[in-house]
């Protein structure tokens, strides 16, 4: 079909549903023709269930297990442009035609929803009419009265038609949650646009550690010390794997430790969160755990229906709160737990080797529930969560920088993203080791946080996230910062009482042999035993 007889087709759509909704429904529909694009006749899909959008989040709240997410779809119809603007700068599939489509199913859907209404009106008319009847004249008498039997007629007609739209409705609401559920945040209007080359320094702290020796990697460091081992594990937990043992096991303990020490000092209620969630929490944080490129781990769906592992600890605290509102009294939320972390990373290739991108690790995260009164309240907590990950970087005596992210690496959640990258002596280069996110109310209009004010009245709160530490990524930065020439590790002054250490030094004990098979010279297998 041509430009032409699909730009025809779908003026005809949006006419004919004018026709029947009336003068009103008119109103309401008439920016569909000019916002529906004019190449493809596929706007209004002929069966709804067939978009292939499938949303967890909705199938949740069509279980009853939670209210319908409140989206701000005025936002998205009044200021179309700029929301594709905004759409297109970001990474992903979504474009400005998704936009467009999603604007023509909620139009079509408030169409409807104004005729059922007005159907339903009508019909509470007519049954007045014929209570009236009933109760005035003879029932006997009543089939001869032709306002009676118009009456009958017409409830017959509208009962029939709110059927029919009834059906409807649902698929529409069904793909309008499924399409515009997909829409990421707004854009701090300060945020960089592009990819990640764009991204801003915003400072530079520290010095970065000279040597007199050429600094080995984290993971040379790491089997030299007994602390870390990613050999021969294929066969045991497969690729991007490792132990910690020794003082490695510690400095993971000790690290852990002291972040949550600084964080409760500061007010941060700590939290134990559940692994496994369902999809709908992942959804309702800005991730689908379905998506081809995911890094979600979801278990056998035919033994455990709709469960995922998390990938940050985000994920279980934003359930905690899902469905509940804060008093205002406590106000800001603060947060804080620690977490095993659990990422498929199969969507990449690169550091295949070392902790920097690993299937499991440990991480200790910021939470944070805030009111929205100002507009500025989330800001203001983003900037204390940086300040808190600067403080603790500092104190483990770390050369970092903080960048103000671009459009492309802030995912769909995130209003304003910041990231803290540490200096890594052996790979000779800066390596992502936090970041902190200003989600605004993007969360918690999904999953129904709110906060309820002095009067009583509820308000959508506005959720902020950030690291305090990722357990192996500040291992390589500590491992590699702080390594002397003897091959020790100099411990932070910081997590001296935490390891009862100040230097780590290679363990008395002999290192494992690896006596499996694939090698050159295997070693003799054990002798028959006598008795």
């Amino acid at each position: 079909m041509n430009a032409s007889s699909a730009k025809e087709t779908n003026m005809a759509t949006c006419i004919g549903m004018v026709a029947k909704v009336g003068v009103f429904a008119a109103a309401v529909l008439k920016p569909v023709a000019r916002q529906c694009p004019v190449h493809s006749v596929n706007v209004f899909v002929p069966h709804r269930l067939s978009h292939g959008v499938r949303s967890r989040l909705y199938e949740h709240v069509r279980e009853g297990y939670s209210d319908k997410p409140e989206l701000d779809m005025r936002a998205v119809c009044e200021e179309t442009d700029k929301v594709i603007a905004n759409v297109e700068s970001r990474k992903g599939d979504l474009r400005g035609d998704d936009v467009r489509k999603i604007v023509c199913v909620w139009q079509e859907l408030q169409a409807v929803k104004t005729e059922i209404s007005e159907l339903e009106e009508e019909k509470r008319r007519i049954s007045d009419i014929v209570r009236a009847l009933v109760t005035k004249e003879d029932k006997k008498a009543l089939a001869n009265f032709p306002e009676y039997n118009q009456a009958l007629q017409k409830g017959r007609e509208i009962r029939n038609r709110l059927n029919h739209l009834y059906h409807k409705e649902t698929e529409l609401d069904e793909e309008h949650y499924g399409r515009a559920l997909r829409l990421p945040n707004t854009t701090h209007p300060d945020v960089p646009i592009g990819d990640e080359n764009q991204a801003r320094v915003v400072e530079l702290v520290g010095q970065k550690p000279e040597f007199d020796f050429k600094p080995k990697g984290h993971v040379e460091l790491g089997e030299e010390l007994g602390l870390i081992r990613q050999r021969h594990l294929a066969h045991v937990s497969g690729h991007r794997s490792y132990y910690l043992r020794g003082a490695g096991a510690r400095l993971q303990a000790a690290l852990q430790n002291f972040a949550l020490d600084t964080l409760q000092r500061q007010g941060f209620i700590p939290m134990v969160v559940p692994d496994m969630l369902k999809g709908a929490v992942f959804e309702g944080c800005g991730m689908q755990p379905n998506a081809h490129s995911s890094q979600v781990y979801s278990l056998d769906p035919a033994r455990f229906p709709d469960l995922n592992l998390a990938g940050t600890g985000e994920v279980g605290v934003a359930g905690y709160f899902m469905d509940h509102a804060v008093n205002w009294k406590d106000l800001p939320v603060r947060t804080v737990c620690s977490s095993t972390c659990y990422r498929a990373e199969t969507d990449t290739g690169r550091e295949t080797w070392g902790l920097y991108r690993v299937h499991h690790f440990n991480k200790v995260e910021m939470f944070g529930v805030t009111a929205d009164e100002t507009g500025e309240e989330s800001s203001q907590l983003l900037q204390e969560f940086v300040s808190l990950q600067k403080e603790m970087f500092s104190a483990l005596e770390l050369h970092y920088r903080v960048l103000d992210m671009p459009t492309e690496e802030l995912g769909p959640p995130a209003h304003r993203k910041y990231d803290i990258e540490a200096w890594m002596p052996g790979r000779n280069s800066y390596g992502e080791v936090s970041s902190a996110s200003n989600c605004t109310d993007y969360q918690s209009r999904r999953l129904n946080i709110l906060y309820e004010r002095e009067d009583g009245s509820l308000q959508y709160a506005h959720t902020v996230n950030a690291t305090a530490c990722a357990i192996p990524r500040t291992v390589i930065a500590i491992l590699e910062t702080h390594q002397t020439k003897e091959g020790t590790i100099r411990v932070p002054r910081a997590l001296q009482p935490y390891l009862s250490l100040e230097v780590i030094e290679k363990p008395k004990y002999t290192p494992l042999k690896y006596i499996g098979p694939n090698q050159r010279y295997p070693p003799p297998r054990p002798a028959p035993k006598i008795r």
